[in-house]
């Protein structure tokens, strides 16, 4: 059986589960455009790239950007050097699942110490990214305003630090996409006649409490998400097709318009989504996210809980 192409990393807000909204707020002739360009400013975990790289056969070109230097090193790396990073992953999982607790924990921090160097070449960077991301705490990849990693061990069982074959089939589907790192509104010069906008920014918190958008030491704030709002307007004057998803703040209060005003002569879904992202689990539960897109969509509805 082929293997698809999948994340190959855990991510806070990634969208597997967005999947089938996305599907049907995607323009119905996107299968029949010709030369047709993707581009994904806030790329994450990749989820909805690695998806509709397959779905949509017609992509000729692909441009994914974030501003995480160490994701989009990774990204380049499983591109150009899949073979050589696989070889330093095994080596480490060997290295570490032998380990009790108390020893993974040590080799856990040394490596993140390692990491935080910010000396290592990419094959070095990109094989301890992954270490520490299928090995900290919950998955998270969060820094502090140093921008070094600080998310503490995790205790798992069996973690899969070498996904081999997920590996191989993302560096194959990655040799037609541009890998840029920088401002998301540094993706425009790429778009062509044909292009489908995909935004996946931090999302706005829904409280004080639940804030998380440490991906980088650069924080997206309200000032931000407006700026975006803007961007996507330019992107819509230009003849080019967007989807943008975010957190929507009017289930949490009904009077919080943020996301309403800024988006009105776009159309807004609200779609189920759930959130894993809270130390304590009864806070974790199914909530309503934004779907926002400058396409007429004629069937939306709610997508099945989680």
């Amino acid at each position: 059986m082929k293997i698809k192409a999948k994340p190959f990393v855990k991510w806070v807000g990634g969208k597997t589960q967005l999947i089938d909204s996305i599907k049907v707020t995607i323009p119905q002739n996107l299968n029949q455009q010709k030369d047709l360009t993707y581009i994904e400013p806030f790329v994450g975990g990749g989820a909805i790239l690695f998806w509709i790289l397959q779905e949509y056969p017609n992509i000729t070109k692909a441009v994914i950007n974030d501003l995480n230097p160490d994701l989009t090193r990774a990204y380049r790396t499983i591109k150009e050097s899949p073979d050589v990073l696989i070889n330093v992953l095994k080596n480490i999982q060997n290295e570490y699942l032998p380990l009790n607790e108390e020893k993974r924990k040590d080799f856990f921090l040394e490596k993140r110490a390692l990491f935080n160097t910010k000396s290592l070449n990419d094959i070095e960077n990109t094989s301890l990214f992954i270490f520490l991301n299928r090995t900290c705490f919950n998955g998270l990849y969060r820094v502090n305003r140093k921008g070094l990693f600080n998310v503490p061990f995790g205790r798992y069982a069996n973690p899969n630090i070498c996904d081999e074959q997920t590996i191989i089939a993302d560096s194959k589907l990655l040799q037609k996409v541009e890998i840029l790192t920088g401002d998301f509104e540094d993706t425009l010069p790429y778009a062509t006649q044909n292009t489908l906008f995909y935004f996946d920014p931090p999302y706005k918190p829904l409280s004080e409490t639940s804030s998380f958008n440490s991906y980088s030491r650069q924080a997206f704030n309200d000032k931000e998400q407006i700026r975006l709002a803007e961007f996507c307007k330019k992107v819509d004057m230009l003849g080019y097709d967007f989807i943008l998803s975010n957190s929507d703040v009017k289930g949490k209060d009904p009077n919080d318009n943020f996301f309403d005003d800024l988006y009105k002569n776009f159309h807004i879904k609200r779609v189920f989504a759930s959130r894993m992202v809270n130390s304590n689990p009864a806070k974790r539960g199914k909530l309503t996210e934004l779907l926002i897109t400058n396409q007429v969509v004629e069937k939306f509805e709610y997508v099945k809980e989680i």
